[in-house]
């Protein structure tokens, strides 16, 4: 397994660093260009998420992003030292109830194969984001 792991503040000027981070391993580890651009998104709402609930919007605190990639999955884990969530108000709603917002988790959890939220740290919050691959031949993914 490869890790890379990258630490940014908590303000939305620095996701584009995310997101290409994001999108060039998920290349690099021969995923579609559709799959790079969906887990993107993905992870780019987990990121909003974390600076919108846990910092409330503070900019000085930090967000760290491991990326750990496995020979049929990218792990994707979000690190946040803020408020604790609270597990049962996270929650998707349809597309079908129309309003502006709160479609992040919903896009999430469509996205990722698994989606694993954990609370229990002794402060902050973690999210486990898992996105299983088909194995190809000349993968560029050692063991």
């Amino acid at each position: 397994m490869k890790t890379i792991e990258i630490k940014i503040p908590s303000d939305p000027k620095f996701s584009r660093i995310v997101r290409n981070s994001v999108s060039h391993i998920c290349n690099v580890i021969d995923f579609s260009n559709e799959q790079c651009r969906t887990i993107t998104l993905a992870v780019d709402e987990a990121v909003s998420n974390i600076i919108q609930h846990a910092y409330q919007g503070d900019t000085d605190k930090s967000i760290i992003i491991a990326f750990k990639i496995q020979r049929d999955c990218l792990e994707i884990v979000l690190r946040d030292f803020g408020a604790k969530a609270e597990l049962d108000n996270i929650k998707s709603r349809e597309l079908e109830d129309v309003q502006p917002g709160g479609l992040g988790v919903h896009f999430i959890k469509s996205i990722m194969d698994e989606v694993i939220y954990d609370n229990t740290l002794e402060e902050g919050n973690q999210l486990i984001l898992r996105k299983y691959r088909t194995e190809r031949k000349n993968s560029n993914v050692e063991d």
